[in-house]
């Protein structure tokens, strides 16, 4: 058996999500449900499946007791092999020291003796909060055929949106001449998806002189690609136009989770083609009682559904009472939905209890959405008005 592989993913799962508040205010961001069943990482995880890559090193930080545990060895993504597989990789002490992950370049840094272990060829760099479908090995061809150092994978945006990204500006045949991080003039619409392919001697090379820098911020985006770029090694764009999506924000992660609920073949989440492998948690059938409703909808298993739900995703163990109304919202897992309580544009986390009568949020308010925060109790007929961020009980 060759102890040498090809091509392994490093897989970057250890921030905070602040912007994501409060939904991971105990949870790492990849570890956030997603889609009525899935996990955010289980999207960059089965992409690595199904694109053939079998060794994916996880690196976690920020509150990773959850991500551990629904990781285990990887067996639900078939990688839980003996040479490769999945390994989740922390934070550590070493002889001459260690710390907190400081930059994405700094966490791959710190797991060089990770990669060399594998003596891949190449090293795919991704992120764990993002929403797609993509084939890597297709990037990987292309990086391959042109003799590349890097290879950056891009989406083309809207040119109004794209000084919120990092954009590429490039040739016709794709070589990246320059890189700008959130530019407030554009000069493509060439955004950076966070996904990147190196060749391994380069990669350790260009992380090595970031980590000798005391003045670098050890991130790939402000350091190490425009380091690259200043030295003439060779960049190119990758350009990828399926469904794509950071969510990185409570509205950004409303709207994929709406968009889940479509047609869009790009996002289609039941893909015999391309599956979405995830950890099966809970698997008694859902029971949809007489006067019930489920419209346009997306729900996992182990519900009592009595009430109506309107264009919504609704996760496992929900119990909705006779008389209850769900739109345009997210309904995490174990939360309770008394008689006659109207959840409208909402996200709600898990184990929430939502009283008889209640109303939460508005009908047609899908840009000022309410959140109730995990475990947080609204107490009949108290009226939460769209945009508020519940956190703690109200009774």
């Amino acid at each position: 058996m060759s102890r040498k592989k090809q091509c392994i993913a490093m897989l970057l799962a250890g921030g905070q999500g602040s912007r994501l508040a409060p939904l991971t205010s105990n949870i790492a961001k990849p570890a956030v449900n997603f889609g009525s069943r899935y996990r955010i990482i289980d999207f960059s995880l089965s992409n690595c499946v199904n694109s053939g890559i079998d060794t994916v090193g996880v690196l976690t930080q920020y509150q990773p007791m959850e991500l551990n545990d629904y990781l285990g060895m990887g067996s639900p993504w078939d990688l839980d092999i003996r040479f490769g597989g999945l390994h989740v990789l922390p934070p550590y002490q070493a002889v001459k020291g260690g710390d907190w992950f400081k930059g994405t370049a700094n966490a791959i840094y710190q797991n060089i003796r990770f990669i060399k272990r594998y003596d891949p060829d190449y090293v795919l760099i991704l992120s764990g909060d993002h929403i797609y479908k993509m084939d890597y090995s297709i990037m990987l061809q292309e990086h391959i055929e042109n003799d590349a150092d890097c290879t950056i994978a891009v989406i083309d945006v809207p040119i109004e949106e794209a000084s919120r990204f990092g954009i590429m500006n490039t040739d016709s045949k794709g070589r990246i001449l320059e890189f700008e991080e959130k530019p407030p003039h554009p000069k493509s619409t060439q955004a950076s998806m966070g996904v990147y392919i190196f060749k391994t001697d380069k990669l350790i090379r260009y992380l090595e002189m970031d980590e000798a820098d005391p003045d670098s911020s050890n991130d790939f985006g402000k350091n190490v690609i425009p380091a690259m770029l200043k030295d003439g090694q060779r960049m190119f764009a990758y350009l990828y136009k399926g469904y794509w999506r950071d969510v990185g924000t409570l509205k950004s992660f409303w709207e994929a989770n709406m968009d889940a609920i479509g047609d869009d073949p790009e996002l289609r989440l039941n893909d015999p083609g391309w599956r979405i492998f995830f950890r099966h948690s809970f698997n008694r059938p859902q029971y949809v009682g007489p006067g019930a409703q489920i419209r346009r909808s997306i729900c996992g298993d182990g519900n009592d559904i009595y009430g109506s739900v309107y264009h919504s995703v609704i996760f496992n163990k929900i119990n909705m009472h006779p008389g209850a109304s769900v739109s345009d919202s997210i309904i995490m897992s174990d939360v309770q939905l008394m008689e006659d309580c109207s959840v409208n544009c909402a996200i709600v986390d898990r184990g929430a209890r939502i009283g008889k009568g209640a109303v939460i949020g508005e009908k047609g308010k899908e840009d000022e959405l309410t959140v109730i925060a995990r475990d947080v109790e609204i107490g009949p007929g108290v009226v939460i008005k769209p945009g508020e961020i519940v956190t703690e009980d109200r009774l």
